[in-house]
């Protein structure tokens, strides 16, 4: 399985590329544009060339955009709602460019209009840029999230309703993201929580629907809702789950990333990596 990291577009979008391979990333995950603010990023030309050529000479693959946090689908702000829509398309048209296929999504926060108003506005909002994502090769994955506030997506039922009230849902996926999970409730840390957290995905969105993990500890509870990340075995979901996700043969095909807290040195992302090598390689020296 592909793994890496989220890597730093400053200095311009090809150079998380060359910081990737550097690490080590078979994979990595960035953003297109500022995640905090409304200002469009004009994309050149020279830059989205530049952004190929360091993929083909790295050979990172896949490459997953992660969507703007500003973006909320859920609204019944109408303004709010709108330019969320124009910083989709702008996203989607990014990752056209670049030929990214992929990008990561938050599904949106209701701020108060209630959980079926919110799934309903997603899946219109959705809509609204299906013909434009279909058109520019670009898949919309869903993550799943922790549950803080008024946000949706941290049930998976909420995930499979959207889909169920999208137009058309083929170019639809969903990213799963460990520490978000737990946080909603989701208990991966023994096998049988962890087998149960997968059969009760399955039965709601099918494990095809899963084409990328999130790979995060978590410094909250099991069900606090706090979106809280920490690095792998250091908060509370341990080493385990970890293990048991890279050695699951479901997922042999599906990019896993980190999303763990970096420090001024990005040394932190090469811990990480490290460690989850090694919950890899313990695995097969076992079963030698």
């Amino acid at each position: 399985m592909p793994i890496g990291a989220h890597m730093s577009i400053a200095g311009g979008l090809d150079k998380a590329l060359l910081r990737g391979h550097e690490l080590g990333c078979e994979t990595i995950q960035i953003f297109t544009r500022s995640p905090r603010q409304w200002r469009p990023r004009v994309l050149e030309p020279e830059e989205a060339d530049r952004f190929k050529r360091n993929q083909v000479e790295t050979g990172i693959d896949p490459v997953v955009a992660h969507d703007c946090y500003l973006i909320n689908l859920a609204s019944s702000n109408e303004e709010l709602w709108r330019n969320s829509l124009l910083v989709l398309r702008e996203e989607i048209g990014h990752c056209g460019a670049l030929d990214i296929p992929y990008l990561v999504m938050h599904p949106g926060a209701h701020l108060g209009s209630g959980e079926e108003a919110g799934l309903r506005r997603i899946a219109q909002g959705l809509d609204e840029v299906g013909e434009l994502a279909r058109d520019s090769g670009v898949e919309v994955w869903l993550e799943n999230t922790a549950g803080q506030g008024t946000s949706l997506g941290f049930l998976f039922e909420q995930l499979a309703e959207v889909l169920r009230l999208a137009d058309d849902d083929s170019w639809l996926g969903a990213c799963f993201d460990t520490c978000h999970a737990f946080a909603a409730g989701y208990d991966l840390r023994t096998p049988d929580g962890y087998e149960n957290t997968w059969r009760q995905l399955d039965r709601c969105l099918g494990l095809e629907r899963v084409k990328v993990i999130h790979i995060n500890d978590a410094k909250g509870d099991l069900g606090s809702r706090v979106d809280r990340h920490e690095h792998i075995g250091q908060g509370s979901l341990g080493l385990e789950p970890f293990r048991m996700l890279l050695n699951d043969p479901r997922f042999l095909e599906v990019p896993m990333l980190l999303e763990t807290p970096k420090g001024p040195e990005g040394l932190e992302d090469r811990e990480n990596l490290d460690t989850l090598d090694a919950l890899s390689s313990q695995h097969h020296a076992a079963n030698l």
